[in-house]
């Protein structure tokens, strides 16, 4: 195989695993799943919503604050919608929107809406979020500015 077909060929591979990694968030916040979860940040990674930032444990921890127990108890979903992917070898970052859903007696509500920027890194075990960061979809220039990142 060519060197030209084998870096074209990583190059998919990578951004299948880095979007599937960003797919996997939803699921396993909105099951309880904080192991999970916590399985998609490398070691030293963070998680930035608002003015909160949780480093590995609070990550590993998220799923039982008490404003996400109320989230399950309600039903929720978190949906997250395509990234797009800008790969520089070992290194990446992916933008997204994401929208938590609330059920609320007959519907349902978008409870929040935000811009989200995961830096990754390549580990030994495959791509790992070193952070993210979610702004609010609000009116404020920090999350449009997350957005054209």
């Amino acid at each position: 195989m060519s060197a030209a077909l084998e870096r074209r060929l990583r190059a998919l591979e990578d951004r299948i695993e880095i979007a599937d990694l960003i797919a996997r968030y939803g699921p396993a916040v909105d099951s309880g799943d904080g192991e999970a979860v916590a399985e998609l940040w490398a070691e030293d990674g963070t998680y930035q919503f608002d003015e909160t930032v949780l480093d590995a444990d609070g990550i590993r921890g998220l799923t039982g604050l008490a404003s996400h127990v109320e989230y399950m108890r309600r039903g929720c979903a978190h949906v997250l919608s395509a990234p797009r992917i800008e790969i520089s070898d070992d290194e990446a970052v992916a933008i997204t929107h994401s929208l938590v859903m609330l059920h609320d007696g007959e519907r349902w509500i978008g409870e929040r809406v935000s811009a989200n920027r995961w830096e990754l890194v390549r580990a030994t075990e495959g791509w790992r979020v070193r952070r993210r960061i979610n702004r609010l979809l609000d009116g404020a220039a920090a999350a449009r500015e997350l957005l054209s990142s």
